[in-house]
This record gives structure tokens, C-alpha cells and sequence, in this order.
């Protein structure tokens, strides 16, 4: 089902095109889009097609990537290190999760959800100290492509503290969801 004809106006403007450019784009005329816009004529499906997947196509390439949006400088914690490494280097560095690696592999992640867990079931903080974590991480956090578009992004970070951004095999980044409240600020 299509978007309603009023939208096609709202996302033009949205996307700063002109109409004649829509049109041209979209493979109409530019009095047809003017027409649609001034609510003078129902056009066909197809055309009404043809000028929204212009719209969405223009979207999905203005739309930002992990490449745009991410931390380069990536802070984790190997697998062996004590549990108060991890906790040591999140407060220092205020942030609440940190990927774990073994050398230059992802292995886990550890977060502060997973510490407090830990502590409400039972084990006391001096004990929770000295284990490994990899006694105690969690999944590793998804893996994405610098090419990944926001919309990608914002839908992994629903489910998951933080992505990190690959390119051929290495870790090139991080993205949390307080990364992702800069796209709204910047």
C-alpha cells in the first residue's frame, strides 16, 4: 500500500528537492507533481509508484551509515582480565559496556547490567572482582558494516547496548545509542 498523496509534498520539501528535480527523477512531468501537490488530479498507480520510490530511494542515500556515525576508538577488555578491570575501565571512561576481545577477536561483552545481575544473584562484589570475565560476559554485540544505514542501526540498538563496525574482518568502531542522539544534535 502506498503513502497517502499529501506525503509526497512533506518528503519533497524533506529532502530539499525541487519539483522539477522529483520529476525528472521519478521519470513524470513536473506539472503532474505540482498537480498532485495542489490536490488537482489522482494520478495513476504507477505513476503514484514511480514518485515514491524516488522519494525512498533519495532518502536511503541521504540517510547517515555506521561509518558516519561511529566511535572510532574502540575500549574493551580482554577475556582473562579480572571483572573489576572491566568495571575500573567503564567508570574512568563512563561508559556502561565494553566489548570483550581475546587478542583481536570479539568474544563477548560485558556491560554494568551484567555486574548489578551478578551481584543481585548473590555473589558479593569482592568475590565478583577477581573472577574472568569471560566467566561472566554476555553475546557479543552485533557486527555491522560501515555501509550499514541508520535505520539498521537504530532498530539493532532497540535489542543490544551497542553494535560495532567492521571492515574486512577488523574492528574500525563502536556505536551506542547515546551515539545516535548526536544525529539529532548535530
Amino acid at each position: 500500500m502506498l503513502p497517502r498523496l499529501e506525503e509526497i509534498s512533506k518528503r519533497r520539501r524533506v529532502l530539499g528537492l525541487s519539483q522539477k528535480h522529483l520529476a525528472r527523477l521519478a521519470g513524470v512531468s513536473q506539472s503532474l507533481i505540482a498537480k498532485i501537490e495542489a490536490g488537482r488530479t489522482g494520478p495513476s498507480y504507477l505513476k503514484t509508484k514511480a514518485i515514491f520510490d524516488a522519494l525512498e530511494r533519495l532518502q536511503r542515500e541521504k540517510e547517515p551509515r555506521a561509518k558516519d556515525l561511529l566511535q572510532p576508538r574502540v575500549v574493551g577488555v580482554e577475556e582473562d582480565e579480572p571483572v573489576s578491570k572491566a568495571a575500573t575501565i567503564m567508570n574512568e571512561k563512563g561508559f556502561s559496556q565494553l566489548p570483550v576481545f581475546n587478542g583481536r577477536h570479539i568474544v563477548g561483552s560485558i556491560a554494568e547490567k551484567t555486574i548489578m545481575d551478578r551481584i543481585v544473584s548473590g555473589i558479593s562484589p569482592h568475590d565478583l572482582s577477581r573472577v574472568p570475565v569471560k566467566n561472566v560476559m554476555a553475546e557479543a554485540f552485533p557486527q555491522i558494516d560501515e555501509r550499514t544505514p541508520l535505520s539498521l542501526i537504530s532498530a539493532l540498538l532497540q535489542y543490544h547496548p551497542a553494535v560495532l563496525v567492521m571492515n574486512r574482518g577488523q574492528v574500525t568502531g563502536i556505536i551506542t545509542k547515546a551515539d545516535l542522539l548526536k544525529v539529532f544534535s548535530g
